[in-house]
């Protein structure tokens, strides 16, 4: 299997999303073969009344892969709950990834011209899912009790280095 393609390939959001929801056409989807989401768990943690709250807000309209929000989403909870216990905290994923990305994959090599199409007819088939994500959008939030304000902060920032574009911790 080959590798992810980068960012830039896919962080344009001037076009309509592409998703299977927008079809509502019963018994016909043209999205065919959709990859599964990387990303299942948006609660983490345990529902309570917690006073402190932070926010990981995007700095930049951006789209973010399934994967980066699920490596986030093990970075902060494998913080909290180490510092915190399973039931000490809760962690909310606020973005779903709903956007299909496409590819159009090209043939390379000797001969390869003879039995590619090239850009004719290059609608590309499904590789992913992404969030398409606002400029100043809270993408996830960590409550915790009050006096673990550095924990939340720590588990919110590590969460930050596994997101692309900027983002910012943010006290809410």
């Amino acid at each position: 299997m080959a590798g992810l393609r980068p960012g830039r390939c896919y962080h344009k959001l001037d076009k309509k999303p592409y998703t299977r929801i927008a079809i509502r056409v019963p018994k016909k989807s043209y999205v065919k073969g959709v990859p599964v989401s990387k990303i299942h768990q948006f609660e983490i943690g345990k529902k309570g009344d917690y006073p402190v709250q932070y926010h990981l807000v995007s700095g930049k309209a951006t789209a973010m892969r399934s994967n980066c929000l699920e490596a986030a989403r093990v970075m902060a909870t494998k913080h909290l709950e180490g510092n915190l216990g399973a039931d000490g905290f809760f962690l909310k994923i606020r973005v779903i990834p709903l956007h299909v990305m496409r590819e159009n994959a090209m043939a390379t090599g000797a001969g390869a011209d003879r039995f590619s199409s090239g850009m004719r007819q290059s609608f590309g088939r499904p590789i992913g899912l992404a969030a398409r994500v606002a400029e100043g959008q809270k993408i996830m939030t960590a409550y915790v009790p009050a006096g673990k304000e550095a924990i939340a902060k720590e588990a919110i920032r590590r969460a930050r280095t596994k997101m692309p574009g900027q983002c910012r911790v943010v006290m809410g």
